[in-house]
């Protein structure tokens, strides 16, 4: 019979998504995050599997944590217009708050390139975003918030290209005025409403 794990595996993840999150893929070893989590490098492979497999459940306990709430309480209380605006400010807001960029983001930048296993796992976690995106866009034409001319694909894409940049630029260029403008231009292309959004609407 197995024994039981004595740890909590949910700490333990919580530890190695920070130290992904902190010092990167490449610099983070499987000692590295053996010390974050308190187990050893065999106990590391035995619960989680092998490194690439590990950071893979850390990205999706962070989207979890963060752009998935996100998406899912934006998406249930604000009409779609208000999902869009509401989520792009809390993206600002988040990048101010911390230079560790977002480990979405970071995961493009770092590990994508050169490692076509994790590059297909952030082209469907960013598909999450954009999918949420052109749902609010097709909400919003139908209730009048969003102009008819705005393309769904093409607006969540954008948005989808907004959403990576700010997290990248503010990392270096933490300028608060900047990352509002380039919010701003983005939803430009949602529009003038053709009538005010019931308050009671949702996408």
């Amino acid at each position: 019979m197995a024994r039981p794990r004595e740890f909590d595996e949910g700490v333990a993840l919580e530890a190695a998504m920070q130290r992904f999150w902190a010092d990167g893929y490449a610099s983070t070893s499987v000692r590295d995050l053996g010390d974050a989590m308190g187990l050893g490098q065999a106990s590391v492979y035995n619960a989680f599997g092998d490194k690439r497999t590990l950071f893979t459940q850390c990205l999706d306990r962070y989207l979890d944590a963060n752009m998935r709430s996100r998406i899912a309480r934006v998406e249930s209380t604000l009409p779609p217009r208000q999902a869009i605006e509401a989520f792009l400010s809390e993206i600002v807001e988040r990048s101010m708050e911390s230079r560790l960029g977002c480990l979405l983001a970071n995961a493009a930048l770092e590990v994508a390139p050169h490692d076509t296993d994790i590059a297909d796992v952030v082209a469907e976690r960013m598909a999450e975003l954009e999918s949420f995106f052109r749902r609010c866009v097709i909400a919003g034409r139908k209730d009048g918030s969003i102009s008819p001319d705005a393309d769904p694909a093409d607006a969540a894409q954008l948005f989808l290209t907004t959403v990576m940049g700010l997290r990248v630029l503010a990392r270096g260029y933490p300028k608060r005025a900047v990352l509002e403008g380039a919010v701003r231009q983005a939803l430009s292309v949602l529009g003038k409403p053709r009538r005010k959004p019931n308050p009671s609407t949702r996408t």
